[in-house]
Order: structure tokens, then C-alpha cells, then sequence
């Protein structure tokens, strides 16, 4: 008895299966050591640092010459972030699967116990790892340009969802392309050509007029529609429920591709690739009704808008300052008075600012001066006035005239009004001299080099690994 208790003492203890880790996370975590030890996608953030490092000098240096406010800084960085790191994700999704074929790797990775879903689950999370980096990285070179403005905080949240959800739905198109191509050349080359014919909307000036028809293409390409939104509400103030629409495409795109391909490609995922037949014709189906849709959609008359004023409103607007000089980037602060001199009350109110440059020049964009153009008022009784603050941000140098209008709500629509405009504040804005190059060229400098000595620091451990395993084998022997 006791000796069957001593043997039974020394059996090594069997693994309790559940308590070993999954099978996607084994898989996740060997992608992530071959593609961050192994170097590659340290090498794609040194380039991304340079990049950003020479994108921060040079705004620096633009901002001296046409004072570029810091809102409108700060969103090319954070543009710039998101769309290196998406280009990563997708790259490295494109060669998740293909890159295997050609390697002849994949029929071994597909008779490992692991299903073919919980594998494209692991290289997803593994392609997906660069944005978090890239994000980390952009946000000491938004904090040099922000140069202290809140909407840097504005930045890194709405940077940190939107280039999420982004970056999830390129790696996930990567991915779909890699599993349904037979070559690795074919796989890159398809997402890189649709990259760069949905990156170049983007870098279009956007000051030009769109119908209809201009902005739902504009909002169907998630890269342009995302570019468009962190714009409007970074640099042009507007609210998120006023662009809420540029968030359909990002987000819609992002949960297609992920379900089609966990829940359709992952688990037919073919050792030659190809994509099955079925899948063809429901993609051609779906194609052809959102097509009917959005079609239907423009040739549908909209409803014509009300026009609904009231006549005869006896109002009076003034301002509380006529002329100021200030420097590009000042911020210019300043009260107006809304008056009823009538004998009835007013209806409800709008007051609208409006900016105008006396020379001749460029038109200006009130939205890009202030952050609030109009401003509501309650009815006002006889005799009653109301005060309301205004702020407007000089951003480039010139003579302006800044001057507020009041219009009445509507009533019916064959009515009309008389809107009443108050006095001009001439507004005389100095050009900008003052930079930070100081707080611009630690960060262009730093992460370079810091990440270029931690790529040799991982080379070298990697040659002092070998050393060792090498030294261990001949003793072995």
C-alpha cells in the first residue's frame, strides 16, 4: 500500500485543461512575439515618427508664416496618426493568411487543433496591435502643436475611437482579401490600391461647395468621412449630433467586415484561398438593392423647407465694442444687447454672426473663428433686452469686420421679416511672430531616436539569446 502511494506521489500532476489558456490567445501571442521581437513592426513605427517628426517641424514652421491656429495643428496630427497606423493594420492583415500559403506554414497552422475561426482571431488581434502604438505615439506630438489648447483632450478621445474603429475595419478587410487570395502579391496589392483610391478624397482641399449627391459620397468612404468628422469638430466647433451623419459609413463598414469575416470567411477558409461561389451572389444581390436604395433616395423630391417669418418685429441689436487690434491666435471677447422696442412681444429669436474681410482676399469661415455663429433667444416682452457673449479667435491677419444679425422665428410660410443687423466690430488682426520650435524639437527628435535604440536594444538581445542557446548545445554535447 505505501509503495503504491509513493508512486502515485511522484506521477507529475496532469495539466487541468481548463485551465490553460485558449487557443486563439496561444496563436495571438506567437504572432505578437514574431512581429514585435522579431522586429518588423518596429521598424514601420520608426518610419511613422519620422514622418511625424518632419509633419511637427514644418506645421511649426507654417504656423509662424499664416498662423495656423492650434485646433487646425492638432487635427493633421491626429490624421496623420490615424492614417499610418490604419495602413499598418491593413498590410499586416493583407499577409496574415496568404503570407502563410506562400511560406508554407498554413496547412501546419490548420491541422493544429485550433479552429480556423479561433486562428483568424489570433492573427486579427496580433494585426491589429500597431494602432495602439501609432495613437501612443502621435500623442506627445499633438501635445507639442496643441501647445496647451484644450482640444488637444479632444483629440486623443475622439483619435482613440474613431481610429479604433477604423483600424479594426481595415485590419478585418486585410484580412478577408488575404484569405480569399492565392497569392501574397496579389493580397497586398488589392488593399493598397483600395487604400490609396480611398486615401486620396482626403487630401482634397475641402473649402469647395458639395449638393447632395457630393456628401453622401463623401460619407460613404470611411476614410473621408472620418477625416471630415474629427475636422468639423476639432477645427470648425460643430456639435457631434450636427455630424453624426459621417459616422454611419466607419461604423457600418466596420461591423460588415467583421462579421463577414468571422462568421462567414473564418470558417471556410480554404488551404489554396479562393472565395466560394455562394458568396458572390449574395455580394451581388446586397450591391444591387443598396444601389436601388440610394437611388430612390435622390430621386425622391425632399419636402420644400418652411418659410417662416414674422413681419414688422421692432428690434435693435448693439455691440459693446466697435474696433480692436490684436495678434493671430488672440482671442477677441465681446457683449451684444437684443432689444424689443415694440408694444407686443417678439417671437423666438436667432442671433447669427457673420464676418466679412475689408481687403480684398480670401472669404472668410466664420466657423473656423468662433465657436458658437448663432445663438437663440426667448420672446422677448416690450421694452425687455438680453445680453449675449461672443468669442471669436483671430487666426489670420487682415482687416475684418465681425457684426451680429437678429431674425425672428417663423410663423407661417408665406411670411417674411426684416432681419436687423448691429454696428460692425472692426477687427484689425497683426501678423503672428511667436513660436514654440522648443517645444516641437524635443518630441521630433526624441521618439525617433528612442524608438531606433530600442530596435537595436531587441536585435541585440535576440543575438545574446542565440549566444546563450548556441553555448548551451556544446555543453550539451
Amino acid at each position: 500500500m505505501n509503495l503504491q502511494n509513493d508512486a502515485s506521489a511522484r506521477q507529475p500532476a496532469r495539466p487541468d485543461p481548463a485551465s490553460a489558456p485558449p487557443l486563439w490567445w496561444i496563436i495571438a501571442k506567437q504572432e505578437l512575439i514574431d512581429l514585435w521581437i522579431g522586429g518588423r513592426v518596429l521598424i514601420l513605427l520608426i518610419l511613422f515618427s519620422i514622418l511625424m517628426s518632419t509633419a511637427a517641424v514644418l506645421q511649426n514652421t507654417e504656423s509662424q508664416i499664416s498662423a495656423i491656429p492650434a485646433a487646425e495643428m492638432v487635427y493633421l496630427t491626429l490624421l496623420g496618426s490615424v492614417s499610418f497606423g490604419v495602413l499598418i493594420s491593413l498590410i499586416l492583415g493583407a499577409d496574415s493568411i496568404s503570407g502563410e500559403r506562400e511560406r508554407a506554414t498554413f496547412e501546419a497552422l490548420l491541422l493544429t487543433p485550433a479552429s480556423r475561426r479561433q486562428i483568424v482571431l489570433g492573427k486579427f488581434i496580433a494585426a491589429l496591435s500597431p494602432w495602439p502604438a501609432a495613437l501612443i505615439l502621435s500623442i506627445p506630438y499633438m501635445a507639442a502643436v496643441a501647445r496647451g489648447d484644450a482640444v488637444f483632450g479632444q483629440a486623443v478621445v475622439i483619435g482613440t475611437l474613431l481610429g479604433t474603429v477604423l483600424a479594426a475595419a481595415f485590419t478585418g478587410f486585410g484580412m478577408l482579401v488575404s484569405i480569399w487570395s492565392k497569392s501574397n502579391k496579389k493580397s497586398l496589392l488589392a488593399c493598397l490600391l483600395i487604400y490609396v483610391i480611398l486615401l486620396i478624397p482626403t487630401q482634397f482641399p475641402g473649402g469647395a461647395h458639395k449638393g447632395d449627391l457630393g456628401y453622401f459620397i463623401q460619407q460613404l468612404n470611411p476614410l473621408q468621412a472620418t477625416s471630415a468628422f474629427i475636422e468639423k469638430l476639432l477645427v470648425n466647433n460643430r456639435t457631434l449630433a450636427e455630424q453624426s451623419g459621417y459616422l454611419v459609413a466607419t461604423l457600418l463598414s466596420a461591423a460588415v467586415i467583421l462579421v463577414v469575416l468571422f462568421a462567414y470567411a473564418a470558417p471556410r477558409m480554404r488551404l489554396d484561398g479562393g472565395v466560394p461561389r455562394p458568396f458572390w451572389k449574395g455580394a451581388r444581390r446586397a450591391a444591387a438593392s443598396v444601389l436601388v436604395a440610394a437611388t430612390a433616395s435622390f430621386l425622391t423630391p425632399a419636402p420644400a423647407p418652411a418659410q417662416d417669418w414674422i413681419p414688422g418685429q421692432a428690434l435693435e441689436i448693439g455691440i459693446d465694442l466697435t474696433y480692436k487690434t490684436v495678434n493671430a491666435g488672440d482671442e477677441v471677447k465681446f457683449t451684444t444687447t437684443v432689444v424689443n422696442t415694440g408694444t407686443r412681444p417678439s417671437a423666438p429669436l436667432n442671433v447669427a454672426m457673420n464676418i466679412i474681410k475689408t481687403q480684398i482676399g480670401d472669404p472668410v469661415d466664420p466657423e473656423d473663428w468662433s465657436p458658437e455663429r448663432t445663438q437663440a433667444l426667448d420672446p422677448l416682452a416690450p421694452g425687455e433686452s438680453v445680453e449675449q457673449s461672443w468669442t471669436v479667435e483671430a487666426i489670420l491677419e487682415g482687416d475684418y469686420l465681425v457684426y451680429l444679425t437678429v431674425v425672428p422665428t417663423p410663423d407661417g410660410p408665406e411670411a417674411t421679416s426684416l432681419p436687423v443687423s448691429s454696428p460692425g466690430l472692426h477687427l484689425t488682426v497683426m501678423p503672428f511672430t511667436s513660436s514654440n520650435p522648443a517645444g516641437v524639437l524635443p518630441v521630433a527628435i526624441g521618439v525617433p531616436v528612442a524608438l531606433i535604440l530600442l530596435a537595436l536594444l531587441s536585435r541585440r538581445s535576440r543575438r545574446w539569446r542565440r549566444g546563450n542557446d548556441a553555448a548551451g548545445a556544446g555543453v550539451a554535447r
